[in-house]
């Protein structure tokens, strides 16, 4: 396994087992498996309704707790100062731990700056070790980096070969902050598990079109948390370390990225309709 440092000296897995769409009922099951496939580190979340899945597993594995890294992050329902502290004792409990490695704010909307505040004080009290964000655009991203009283340690945003988020990435460099990825492997869309210059390059490896471009990311320093229910896809999502693309390859993989998002973009009138119905 390789680590990155955090921007407060915490280290962190580069790969961990993403548990977005697992069911309530699979959830242990899966986080488990993966355990046992090598993982160390799961990221979860209040919304994905799973939290006491991935503690159960975490209780039950017989791996020391301090070597398991545990992401979790505040739903926009819980948002605001008073919420968001209450949230946070909640996610505990159900983790079955007594810290949480990296606690992230979900999505840019309601009043994340009073969430802040709470994940900031749940910091110094030793409830988290690290604080971070997800979803935020560069706008939002600078918006808290400059005048939040803590740097964000990570900001979770889309990323994978078709958007790679070159910009984004450029500035949370310029704050020390470690972009992470949701949705790596592209949850499959624009032809992902049958574009031919991935399985070409992947060929050469003796590697799939999933494990090229999670290699792919890492060497591009991006903490990675793909998602499988299948054990043999996550050991096989787990064995990228064996191998390292070279810069031609790398440059073929780069000329993919579109820049744009293959899910929704938060700054859609839309889609923050969408979110702000969820908030209230």
């Amino acid at each position: 396994m390789e680590y990155i440092k955090l921007n407060n000296g915490i280290e962190m897995p580069v790969l961990g087992y993403g548990v977005y769409q697992v069911s309530p009922e699979e959830c242990e099951r899966c986080v488990m498996n993966a355990i046992g496939a090598g993982y160390r580190s799961i990221d979860t979340a209040q919304a994905y309704y799973n939290e006491e899945g991935v503690g159960n597993a975490m209780a039950k594995c017989g791996i020391p707790r301090n070597e398991l890294f545990v992401t979790t992050k505040v739903w926009i329902s819980n948002a605001g100062y008073e919420k968001a502290a209450a949230s946070i004792d909640e996610s505990l409990r159900k983790l079955k731990t007594d810290y949480i490695d990296l606690l992230l704010i979900h999505q840019p909307f309601g009043d994340y700056y009073g969430t802040y505040r709470a994940m900031i004080e749940a910091n110094e009290a030793g409830k988290v070790r690290a604080i971070g964000v997800s979803n935020f655009y560069p706008d939002r991203f600078k918006d808290l980096a400059e005048f939040g009283p803590v740097v964000p340690a990570v900001n979770q945003v889309e990323t994978h070969v078709f958007n790679q988020q070159v910009k984004a990435r450029e500035i949370m460099r310029q704050y020390g902050t470690q972009i992470m990825s949701w949705a790596p492997l592209a949850e499959g869309l624009n032809n992902f598990f049958s574009n031919e210059v991935l399985k070409n390059i992947g060929a050469k490896y003796g590697k799939s079109v999933a494990q090229t471009a999670l290699r792919f990311l890492i060497q591009c320093g991006v903490v990675v948390i793909p998602k499988s229910t299948h054990v043999e896809r996550m050991k096989e999502n787990f064995d990228v370390f064996d191998f390292f693309l070279s810069e031609e390859d790398m440059e073929r993989i780069y000329a993919l990225d579109t820049g744009k998002t293959l899910f929704f973009s938060h700054q859609d009138d839309s889609t923050v309709d969408f979110f702000v119905s969820i908030g209230k």
